[in-house]
This record gives C-alpha cells, sequence and structure tokens, in this order.
C-alpha cells in the first residue's frame, strides 16, 4: 500500500507495546529518512544516553531491559510517524486517521500521535514507568504466561481456581484464543498447570520477571500518578481508544482516568479492535519495529486489512 491509497481510506494507526522491540530497530528507517533520524537524535539528547545507538546495534540484553525497551519502542514508532507525514507532505497529501490506539507501553505512542500530550513529555514518562516497573518487579516478583487455544470462560475459571496460591488474573485480551495471565509466581505456575490440564493447546511462560497489568504494579502505579501530574495534557485530536476501557476517549479527563490505574488494570486488545472497527476503520497501521499487531488484528476481524512499517518503505535493493 502507498500513501495515496491511505489517504483515501479510513484507517486506524496502532501502536505496539514492550516485547516488540529487536536489535537493528529503527536504522533502515533513519537511513532514509532525515525526519526519522531527527525523532532518534531528539531522544538521545532528551535522555542523556545514546538511545539511537543501542536500538541499532544493541546489545540485546540492554535493550530488552525494561526501562531501556519502553523508551526506546516509543522512540522507534514516533520515529515511524514522522517519516510516514513527510511521505504524505512530499505527495501534497493529508492523512487522517480515524483512531488511534497502542497495546500497553504503545498507548503512549498514540497520545504523542494524536498531540494529546508532547514527544518530550511522554518519554520521561515511559522511561519512569520502565523504572518504576523493574523496581515493582524486584520488590514483588512476578511472571507472565501466555495461554493459547482455550475457551475465556474455562480460562477464566483457571485463573479464579489458581487465585487460591497468590495474585493472579488475565492480563492481556489479546485475540480469540491467545490471552496472556500475569502474576504472582505461585499462583502464576498453579494457573499454568491447570491450563493445560484443561485443554489449552499451548501454554507458555513469558521472559520477563515482572507481573505487567496486575495488582502487583499497583505500588508503582501511584508512583507514576505523580509524574503525570506534572504533564501537560491536551485534548486528542483524533480519539484513542483506552487499553482498560476499550472505549474512544477524546478529553484531557479521559485520558487521565485512564492512566491512573494502566499498569495494573489488564489490556482489552480485542475489545478495542472492535471499538476501531466501529468508528469506521477498515485498515490498521501499525508503526513499529515488526507486526505483531498486525497479526492479532487479523485473528479478531479477517475483514479489515492491515499495513506494516515495511510495507510503507520502499524495497531495498538486493545484490
Amino acid at each position: 500500500m502507498n500513501i495515496q491509497e491511505l489517504h483515501e481510506i479510513p484507517f486506524a494507526l496502532v501502536f505496539p507495546g514492550q516485547g516488540s522491540q529487536t536489535v537493528g530497530m529503527g536504522k533502515d528507517l533513519c537511513d532514509i529518512s532525515s525526519e526519522a533520524r531527527a525523532v532518534f537524535d531528539e531522544a538521545d539528547r532528551l535522555l542523556g544516553i545514546a538511545l539511537s545507538d543501542l536500538c541499532f546495534n544493541g546489545p540485546a540484553e540492554e535493550l530488552e531491559d525494561t526501562w531501556n525497551a519502553q523508551p526506546a519502542l516509543l522512540t522507534m514508532s514516533i520515529a515511524a510517524l514522522a517519516y510516514l507525514h513527510a511521505q504524505a507532505d512530499e505527495q501534497h497529501v493529508t492523512l487522517a486517521p480515524v483512531v488511534a490506539a497502542g497495546h500497553s507501553l504503545g498507548e503512549f505512542t498514540a497520545l504523542v500521535a494524536s498531540r494529546a500530550i508532547a514527544f518530550a513529555d511522554a518519554l520521561q514518562l515511559v522511561r519512569e514507568r520502565g523504572r518504576l516497573m523493574k523496581e515493582a518487579g524486584d520488590e514483588r516478583p512476578g511472571g507472565m504466561a501466555a495461554v493459547l487455544g482455550m475457551d475465556d470462560d474455562v480460562l477464566a475459571g483457571v485463573v479464579e481456581e489458581a487465585g487460591r496460591d497468590g495474585v493472579i488474573l488475565i492480563a492481556n485480551a489479546n485475540c480469540p484464543g491467545q490471552t496472556v495471565i500475569s502474576g504472582e509466581i505461585p499462583a502464576l505456575e498453579a494457573a499454568m498447570d491447570l491450563a493445560k490440564q484443561r485443554g489449552a493447546r499451548r501454554v507458555a511462560r513469558l521472559p520477563v520477571s515482572i507481573a505487567s497489568h496486575s495488582p502487583l504494579m499497583a505500588g508503582a502505579s501511584r508512583q507514576l500518578v505523580a509524574h503525570l501530574d506534572t504533564v501537560e495534557f491536551h485534548d486528542p485530536r483524533i480519539p484513542i481508544v483506552g487499553n482498560f476501557s476499550a472505549s474512544a476517549i477524546s478529553t484531557v479527563g479521559g485520558i487521565r482516568e485512564e492512566l491512573v490505574h494502566h499498569m495494573e488494570r489488564p489490556v482489552n486488545w480485542t475489545d478495542s479492535v472492535h471499538e476501531m472497527i466501529d468508528m469506521g476503520a477498515t485498515t490498521f497501521v501499525e508503526l513499529g519495529p515488526g507486526n505483531v499487531l498486525s497479526g492479532l488484528i487479523r485473528r479478531i476481524d479477517r475483514e479489515v486489512a492491515t499495513v506494516s512499517l515495511k510495507d510503507l518503505m520502499p524495497e531495498r535493493p538486493t545484490t
């Protein structure tokens, strides 16, 4: 798909969350776009670290560290957005998404894309968010696991039963048949065993020591509120679909209500996608280092189209 085609259809912008980072992300983009490079340069300056070098060259273990991965993904996605708008300007077209949303961390990116918050403020917020989440994981260790091919009601029963061993809940409703659970290790392990026994096609522990989107993040969430209070928010220029509410947000008050408990509430991605479709989106443009969200969206509704950043970039010559 090209920019002209995108100009003519109702589309949604979607932004990925932590886990999508990969060494090398953004390098090809910055090689062809001065606008994208400027975003990375600004992030380096604001954070006082060589974030661009970390994204382009690694090492992977440093990039995957929560407090690096979050600002890195925000920067990558906003650089992709800058490239997209620059291409539209060159072709004398205006891109007007009907809605935007992001998965977990990606919700902050969506807020930048909608002009509800400045990139500089969002960068500092997600850097702090990553630090607080890491500290929370050190203080109250937890984990997450993906459960594939299991009925939602059956999994809800599994989680309720495993709750006898500690905090556990459904953290991410990603798409039909793919759900992530999150909580304290004893309860998580109990839930994983029960899910296997009761017919899950696959249960996989995720390589994290943090129970994101669970009550184990409550303390970190409270601390982040103090930082939210220092940031100037604006009514978004395009509506945002919230992770928890899975409904459109169009005011500063709605944004603050969504973010106050963002780290401890689940991500209802399936319902969020349905909401965006109901709002008129027929195509979803994923701006990030890969196409994780595109895969989920196609499983939610096979009738919609998905476009990744790679689809919007010129093909690299082969040698």
